[in-house]
């Protein structure tokens, strides 16, 4: 610990030195080296365009250069799913009702240096819901489905080059015919706002508020029967979206079998501090992962090469977006898990172009024995 503990502070140190700052005015996180001591083995692929095998598990290094997908553009002849959405009112709901909303950043506990102490005031807010209901779909068949986080905040906006994706790999029968629900997070980021307690709270709470709160509405509105079998239900996010994917099905398995993250916010930024899981999602792979029996999960994970490094005043060694999800890989791979990571060259906190390049990859993966009629 002491050592990897010096090895990252020497990095923010350079980085500071340098004088580099994001647009939010934080030191800039250097980029690590995929081969650097204490990173898993991986696999470089080191074509333009080329994305590991959908059907391979372990780690794999793409990039820097990218080509986007072409089953991002809409195909002529292709069948289009309808996208449908509707809102939810905090005021309506019996979980995270009201939310919270902090006016300035927290500062770090004296008496605990794992958490911040952050003054908070309750809000109301509203969530909007988008749903991708694949072309052909019979009312009364149970569908499979992706709950994918951080979903458009209003009415009218959803990402066309994904529905375009899931068109084409629905009729190319590389992925079964899914319903995506993209589901708005209530507002703010990280300690202290709503969306740092759904996404970054380390319990199944919000499985069972998408559970209970979203999926009823979804089904209702629709006409829509959405499948109880876990293995046909996915979550996918980013960043904490990322972590909150994984914490869904950590919690809950008998919902949840299949997790696709990027830029995975594995780090120690849970609130308010819990002593079952003092490290936050960081316990993921210091502890909970490693000790516990295998579920029946299926895992991809992502990072940049100069993914986040202490985005904020937390200086605990437990804020390294890529060491985390390194040690995510390692963890998965020792306990026999279905897995894969993608380290991207080139890119940062989302991964920017190389999602645009794998993400279809990485959606036939994370289906992948599943049964799709007439393959």
């Amino acid at each position: 610990m002491a050592s990897r503990l010096v090895t990252v502070m020497t990095l923010v140190m350079c980085t500071l030195a340098a004088g580099a700052v994001d647009a939010a005015g934080r030191p800039t996180p250097p980029t690590r080296a995929y081969d650097a001591p204490g990173a898993p083995p991986f696999t470089v692929i080191d074509k333009p365009g080329v994305n590991p095998p959908a059907d391979a598990d372990g780690n794999f290094v793409i990039g820097p250069n990218y080509v986007p997908a072409p089953e991002r553009n809409a195909v002529a002849g292709v069948p289009q799913g309808k996208v449908e959405q509707f809102e939810i009112n905090s005021k309506e709901t019996k979980t995270f009702n009201p939310g919270i909303a902090r006016e300035v950043f927290g500062t770090v506990d004296p008496n605990n240096p794992k958490t911040l102490i952050v003054e908070t005031h309750k809000i109301d807010y509203t969530r909007t819901i988008t749903v991708y209901i694949p072309a052909g779909y019979k009312e009364g068949t149970a569908a499979p489905f992706i709950v994918i986080h951080d979903g458009p905040r209003k009415i009218g906006g959803w990402d066309k080059s994904f529905t375009n994706m899931l068109d084409n790999m629905i009729a190319q029968k590389r992925i079964p015919p899914i319903v995506a629900i993209w589901i708005a997070n209530g507002g703010g980021d990280a300690q202290g706002h709503e969306r740092g307690k759904e996404y970054d709270t380390m319990s199944g709470a919000y499985a069972e508020y998408i559970q209970d709160e979203v999926l009823t509405r979804v089904e209702k509105n629709y006409g829509i029967t959405l499948t109880k079998d876990p293995e046909g239900r996915a979550a996918m996010g980013s960043s904490s979206g990322g972590s909150c994917a994984l914490a869904m099905a950590w919690y809950h398995p008998e919902w949840y079998h299949r997790v696709l993250t990027t830029s995975g916010t594995f780090v120690n930024q849970q609130w308010p501090f819990n002593p079952e899981t003092p490290d936050g999602a960081w316990d993921f792979h210091e502890k909970l992962i490693p000790n516990s029996d295998p579920k029946p999960l299926r895992i991809f994970i992502s990072v940049g090469d100069h993914d986040l490094l202490n985005p904020n005043v937390m200086r605990d060694d437990m804020h390294d977006w890529v060491e985390a999800n390194n040690r995510m890989a390692k963890v998965l791979k020792a306990k026999g898990y279905h897995y894969q990571y993608i380290y991207c060259l080139g890119v940062g906190h989302g991964l920017g172009a190389a999602k645009a390049q794998m993400l279809p990859e990485a959606m036939e993966w994370l289906w992948q024995g599943y049964p799709i009629a007439g393959k």
